[in-house]
């Protein structure tokens, strides 16, 4: 599951817009309308450590994907500043990821190069 660094970045991305939800829909309104500004402080925290590990993210994916472009860290910066935008770049990390996959390597190909150590490759 984060066993890649584009899986990483997704689950810290949800992880980062929920953080995001949560501050905007749930703690300024206690701060505001409430009168609790510890709200804010406890999910403001956490929210912004989320985020530190999103931009992280990011750059690690950017260096051992070398083929992401100028056009990704554009994309991943304007999702992290926009509500819902985390969702919206996971659901491009997945389709980018999918076209990006390798194919599949077939069983039979698999067998010709096994079988390939069995022969004898030279004469006598």
């Amino acid at each position: 599951m984060l066993n890649t660094p584009v899986n990483r970045l997704r689950w810290i991305g949800i992880l980062e817009g929920l953080s995001y939800l949560i501050l905007l829909l749930v703690a300024m309104p206690l701060k505001y309308l409430a009168g609790l500004p510890l709200a804010v402080q406890i999910v403001g925290s956490i929210h912004g450590g989320l985020f530190i590990l999103f931009v992280l993210s990011v750059l690690e994916v950017t260096i051992r994907r070398p083929w992401w472009s100028p056009k990704f860290w554009a994309f991943a910066v304007l999702a992290a500043f926009l509500p819902f935008g985390t969702f919206v770049f996971d659901r491009w990390l997945l389709q980018v990821g999918q076209q990006r996959a390798p194919a599949p390597v077939s069983s039979q190909f698999v067998q010709n190069a096994c079988s390939a150590f069995d022969r004898p490759q030279f004469s006598t």
